[in-house]
Order: structure tokens, then sequence, then C-alpha cells
């Protein structure tokens, strides 16, 4: 199990058993903070009674430890995991989370009441799997691990797998198997040794945080809130900056990235680390920003230009890197800002997290579609939909792709709330549980009635996205991308800290004049000028939609042949055909469901499921 993860762990490894208790807690070493011995796990408390694998960093560590020796505790070495086990010692396990600020995912054994706990920080920035395998209970940072165990049975979730149609991912709690799943961020699993039903605690609580913004909201000035901001973000930088290893930064030339670049150079001595890729392709190129900004700030940058073959030899590795299938094209490019960046530097510290705290992303502006709807009676709606439906979808062919995506999408004006709105505009298939044979969907954070709690939609939809798309897909994948090459990457702007605050301020603050991530556009002002930042948002995309009509074209086919799928039994076959054959001949451009359909389509292959 844990030679499976050695790609998170190159630098060391170890295993500690109690075959008396029946636990095991295998580690591999990624070595960041105290690159000695003593820095080596499963490592045990002082007292004796806990044991830990423990895979992240807790950046207050220094603190903590100042507050614990006064108190009796001593240390033998400099590493952050000593200081956590003394803290479990000292408070507890759930009180002692709650101070910890960092990104974190650990097994701790309790000698004394015989029970394993499985803990993950606040945001989900780390990943931790876990399952049954006959009578055994089994963890580890990715599924290839649980895949590992002789016993563990690998048949695949079919009500997954209609989630990852509609999301390209699978939403936590769930993952592709049935015997699996994802411990959600913010909680605490703890198991006895007599294996009886594991229980599950929360200790931070996303739905708690942006409701208390609603309750208590920031009542100072904007300008007020800009420099609260800036306090809490280079606070958040500044500790991240800590390693024995050389560290850098990913810099894309946008808001988020260039504002952590930003606050670290501030606080630097020297020259930042930054790392870009580019592409020949202009409407997918960043990396003229990326240098402008770098420029600028006097950071040493490093930029690749890549070429499609370089991007398309990545696609082959997916599967092997991603344990689930996971069809955010944007894994490529970020995959090879990781390697590009692990030939200089051992941690990288990432902007993520922006969008969704601070109402970056376009589609929350989209909400005057959903206002205009419902001008319009639910029951006129549905009977304007069941007209058009009666149409032969020939009839639309005059609007070209158009009226393709017109009569695919009448579905719309039949949804009565705006939670079903949202989960529909952010679908990729409308109706996965009937592409995917044998399914039915089960609910998830964004269908639950529980988490639809906010008047301001704003503040709904980061709620929504900061629970589901953030941890599932945005930090799945940079965990993954940077992971594959044994880099750590850091995420400053989802200090919980920052999160608290971000949830308390006003929309009104945020947003301006249809643009949002105003106050982080003026923390970022106050270092880079604006005319370097100002410009449309790009993404981080790849011209998925050229290769598979080129380059990619034979793999797809071959991934797509109807005696492969049919054999499968998994899809749809008729469908599957049809789009591929309606791509090809471009009647309708469905390079984004066929992605998803490729995606699994390779990840099968690779794990002979």
């Amino acid at each position: 199990m844990t030679d499976s993860l050695v790609h998170r762990g190159p630098d060391d490894a170890d295993v500690w058993m109690d075959p008396e208790a029946g636990i095991g807690l295998g580690h591999r070493r990624l070595s960041i903070l105290d690159l000695s011995p003593l820095g080596r796990q499963p490592m045990h408390s002082a007292c004796g009674r806990y044991a830990i694998a423990y895979n992240g960093e807790v950046y207050n560590f220094k603190e903590l430890r100042r507050e614990l020796e006064p108190l009796g505790h001593s240390f033998r070495g400099g590493s952050d995991t000593e200081v956590l086990l003394a803290a479990i010692a000292q408070w507890g396990l759930k009180a002692a989370v709650s101070r910890f600020v960092g990104m974190f995912a650990f097994a701790l054994w309790d000698r004394k009441d015989r029970s394993l706990s499985l803990v993950r920080d606040r945001l989900g920035i780390k990943p931790l799997y876990y399952g049954w395998a006959e009578n055994a209970f089994v963890f580890g940072s990715e599924l290839k691990a649980l895949r590992a165990f002789p016993d563990f049975e690998h048949s695949i979730d079919r009500d997954a797998l209609a989630l990852f149609f509609r999301h390209n991912y699978v939403p936590a709690p769930r993952t592709i198997y049935t015997q699996a799943r994802k411990l959600e961020a913010g909680c605490i699993l703890t198991v006895d040794a007599d294996l009886k039903k594991p229980v599950l605690e929360r200790y931070w609580s996303a739905l708690e945080v942006w409701e208390a913004g609603v309750r208590s909201p920031f009542a100072g000035s904007r300008e007020e809130a800009v420099d609260c901001l800036e306090t809490l973000l280079k606070d958040a930088v500044r500790s991240r900056m800590l390693a024995d290893v050389p560290l850098g930064a990913f810099l894309s030339g946008g808001i988020d990235s260039s504002t952590v670049v930003a606050l670290m150079q501030s606080q630097s001595m020297a020259p930042v680390k930054t790392f870009s890729i580019g592409f020949n392709e202009r409407r997918y190129n960043e990396a003229e920003h990326a240098k402008a900004v770098a420029g600028h700030l006097g950071t040493e940058h490093t930029e690749l230009y890549l070429t499609p073959e370089d991007l398309m030899a990545v696609v082959p590795e997916i599967p092997r890197f991603w344990d689930e299938p996971f069809a955010d094209s944007s894994q490529i490019p970020t995959y090879c800002v990781s390697r590009l960046a692990r030939e200089h530097v051992t941690v990288s510290l990432s902007g993520d997290g922006g969008d969704e705290l601070f109402t970056g992303y376009l589609r929350y502006f989209a909400l005057g579609h959903w206002d205009k709807l419902n001008r319009i009676p639910l029951w006129l709606r549905r009977q304007i939909a069941r007209f058009i439906k009666a149409l032969p979808a020939r009839s639309f062919d005059v609007f070209g792709a158009l009226g393709s995506k017109i009569h695919s999408r009448l579905d719309m004006l039949s949804i009565s709330t705006f939670q079903n709105f949202y989960r529909y505009f952010l679908s990729h298939h409308k109706n996965p549980a009937q592409f995917v044979l044998g399914a039915a969907e089960p609910m998830t954070a964004l269908t639950d009635p529980d988490n639809d709690r906010f008047d301001d939609l704003h503040h709904q939809m980061t709620f929504w996205d900061t629970v589901t798309y953030l941890p599932d897909d945005i930090l799945t994948k940079v965990d993954r991308a940077s992971m594959a090459v044994s880099l750590e990457a850091r995420v400053p702007l989802l200090d919980h800290r920052v999160v608290e605050f971000a949830a308390g301020i006003p929309q009104s603050m945020k947003i301006q004049g249809g643009t949002g991530k105003m106050l982080l556009r003026q923390v970022l002002y106050k270092y880079v000028p604006e005319s370097l930042i100002e410009r449309p948002k790009m993404g981080f995309a790849v011209p998925i939609d050229s290769w598979l009509k080129n380059e990619l074209r034979e793999w797809a086919e071959d991934l797509l042949s109807e005696e492969v799928l049919r054999a499968q039994g998994y899809l749809n076959v008729k469908s599957v055909r049809r789009m591929w054959s309606e791509y090809q001949s471009g009647r309708t451009n469905w390079y984004y469901y066929l992605w998803d359909v490729l995606m699994f389509q390779a990840w099968l292959r690779e794990w002979k499921v």
C-alpha cells in the first residue's frame, strides 16, 4: 500500500504494526520540515498513547510548540508532526485539530481507547480515502493504496458513475468504487478495534461559516475590508513560505496567483522563484501576462512553452495519476506546470480558492437568466417546453450549433428552484442516470435541500462551490498533479481564517459593476499596476475540441468503439456513438461530453476494472 504512493513521498518510508491490536500504519515521506530522521513517520507521541501517519503541513506549529512547552512538553526534533501529537495529547483530538492552521490528512491510533481516527483539513486540500476489504478497515491518501490491499473489492458504483458524468468528477463522500468513500472536508471519522460502525463528526462546517457571515457581516468600510484582507493574506502567505527545501509559486498572471506571488515577494529577501507555462495558440496563452507580472515584481521567473505534442503526451498518464474518473481537462496544464516547478523547487504556492471566496467565476453573473426565467409562470414554461420538444430536432438546424443547444436545454424551462437551476447550469450530462446503465443519482451537497439556505444568490453559489467544486475538482486536480511529481502545493487563499473573513464580506464589496473579486483586486493593486492585470478571464484550458478531430482521433475511436462499449456494459452505447458521429460531422460540438466518456474509458483500461 505504501509502495503505491511512492510519488507522494519519495524521500523515506516506514511501517508500524501492532499485531495484537490489529492495526498497521504506513507512511511515505516527502521531506519538507526537519529533514533528519527525527521527522520520520509513523511517529509516536512522547506519552506513548498515540501513533500517527500524517500528510500535509500545520503552519502554526511553532506557535503551538511555544504554547505547549510551558505545559511540560519537550521536543526532540523540529517537525510539525511531533507538535501535532503533543497538542492532541494535551487538549484531545477535536480541540487540538480546531487549533491547527494548515492542510492535513492523518490517521491517529489511540492505544488507550483502542480506536483509529481519520482526520481531514477544513477545506479538503489534502485527500483521504477509506473503505472495507472483507473484514479489514483500510485507508490511504489515494485509492490506489486501497486497491493494493489483497481483499479490496473494486466493483464500480454505478450511481457514483452517474454523478461523474454530471459533474466531471465524483463528489464526496462517494468514490468510483462501491466499497470506498472519501472523508469529507472538516471531518473526523473514528472506528474502534472491534470494527463497529464508524462515527463521523464534523469539527468545522462551511455551512455554519457562511451562516455566520450572514448573521454578522463585516461592518467596516471597503477600505477597512481591503486592509483586513491584506493583513490576513500576508500572514497566510508568510506562514506557507516556511520550508527547509527550495520553494516557489505558480504564476498565471491572473488575480489570484499574482496576489499570492506579490505578497510572497514583499516578504522575501531574495527573488521568489515563479513558474508558468505558455501555448503558441494565443487564445489559450497567459504566459505573456505572467511574465509581465513577474518582471514588475522582480521574481526569478521560469516559463516553458508547450507544444500540442507535449500536452498530448500527458493524456495517457491521466488515469494513473487520478485514481478514479476525472475529466477537468485543465489537469493537463496543471500537471505540466507542476513538473516544470519540480525541476527547481520542492514546494510551490498556488492561488486556488479566490474565485469561490470572492465571487470570481463568470457563472456568478449569469443570475439574470434565472431572474428572467422566473418571471414566466412555471406552468407556462412547461407548456412552452412541451410544444418546442414536439418539433423535430432538424427544425433547429437552420440555427446551426445554437439550434442544437436550444433544443438540448429545453429542460431548463421546467426547473422550479434556483438550486436545481444551478445544478443544471453546472451539469455536463443533464440526465446521467439514463446514460449510465442501471444507475440512480444519489443526493449530493449540491442537491441537499438543507444546503439551500441563503437569500443572496451570490452567497449561496459561493457556498455550494466551496463544498463541492472546490474540494472535488479544483483541489483534487492540484493535489494529484503536484504530488504525481513529488511537489507539495500550498494554497494560502484557503487559510480557514481567510475563508471565514471572506464569508462575512457583503457581496456589495466583492462585486462592482458586474465585476467580481473587487477586494482581492484592491489588495493586488497595491503591488501590481491595474493595467497588468485587467483582462478577460481565460481559465487554464487546452484545445481538446481540436485534438479529438485530429491528433487524438484514433485514440478516441479505439476507446469509443461499439464493440468495446457493449462488452463493458456501463454506458448507453447508442448515445455515445451518436455523440461521436455528430461531433465528427460537425453537427453538434459534443467534445465536453465526449471527454468525460474518454476519461472513464481510459480509466477502465488502465485499472482493468
